[in-house]
């Protein structure tokens, strides 16, 4: 009976451990890539609200979504989810996404990247063409969902 009892405790302890383990690199650059992709799916003109699921998958129960520069916070994936099923309603014209830099750490990701896009919001008379650089951190839980993100407008 000792014997079983160490062993369970052991084997315990030893899944605790990994558990807690950080991602791997490759992982959190996988994983960072996927979302980014998931991100730039969802904004096109054949965009469907499963697109905008998957992009969801990627986000923990628990997650901060935090555009630095407006002062906005958002935790409820049913919030975001609204907000990005109301913009199906826009017309959009094309929307790429390229990675310019992609910088990890222990299970965060700093990604700089490149928004070209055009559309015509659905309360807007005229379409609208931009070019943005943003940075975004992606902080992620050891299950590899992402907890908090920051959005950090560029120039």
């Amino acid at each position: 009976m000792k014997n079983v009892l160490t062993m369970l405790v052991v084997y315990l302890i030893s899944v605790s451990v990994y558990a807690a383990s950080p991602l791997a690199e490759s992982e959190v650059r996988k994983l960072t890539q996927q979302f980014i992709e998931a991100k730039n799916q969802r904004q096109q003109p054949d965009s469907t609200k499963e697109d905008i699921d998957y992009f969801l998958s990627f986000l923990a129960d628990e997650f901060k979504d935090e555009h630095v520069k407006f002062n906005v916070l958002v935790t409820s994936k049913d919030e975001l989810r609204s907000g990005m099923v109301a913009k199906l309603d826009d017309k959009i014209y094309f929307s790429n996404i390229d990675i310019l830099e992609l910088m990890v750490g222990r299970n965060v990701a700093f990604v700089k990247f490149k928004e070209h896009a055009k559309g015509q919001p659905s309360h807007m008379d005229k379409p609208i063409e931009y070019t943005a650089i943003n940075i975004m951190s992606l902080e992620f839980n050891d299950l590899g969902k992402i907890k908090h993100i920051r959005r950090h407008h560029g120039l």
